[in-house]
């Protein structure tokens, strides 16, 4: 898989700044199995890649903070058999994460207030509420 990984329109990682590395996937044993490096680590050097531009590279590193080591994201998958699925699995991570974390922040809420006829409506219900309960009560 020699193609550069496409996070969005704008964002396209080039291969070069990634980091495959491969290793024996983990679970039961048995004949001829795990014989393979079926598993798969992509990594890639958020302080140092040229796919983003400084605004997004500032979002994605205080984003992703809690899972950067020496500011490089790793991202693992082992669920296939094949290496190759697990390659592909591993570049569809790695490329949903960058998108979630370059993400434009929400709109800002501009607050409200609630119109006078909803108001009225509010207390309307709380004192038809509040007469349920008074005729609930009876005379003891």
């Amino acid at each position: 898989m020699t193609d550069p990984l496409r996070v969005s329109d704008s964002v396209v990682v080039p291969e070069s700044e990634l980091e495959w590395r491969f290793s024996r996937s983990s679970g039961p044993g048995g004949q001829s199995v795990n014989t393979t490096d079926s598993r798969v680590e992509l990594s890639l050097d958020l302080t140092t890649t040229t796919a983003l531009s400084e605004p997004l590279r500032q979002r994605a590193l205080e984003r992703l903070a809690f899972r950067l080591v020496d500011g490089r994201i790793t991202v693992a998958a082992s669920e296939h058999r094949s290496q190759l699925r697990n390659r592909e699995a591993a570049a569809q991570r790695l490329a949903q994460l960058l998108r979630e974390a370059t993400a434009a922040p929400p709109k800002k809420r501009r607050p409200t207030k609630p119109s006078k006829r909803a108001k009225q409506r509010r207390l309307d219900a709380k004192k038809h509420r509040g007469q349920i309960k008074r005729l609930r009560r009876g005379e003891d």
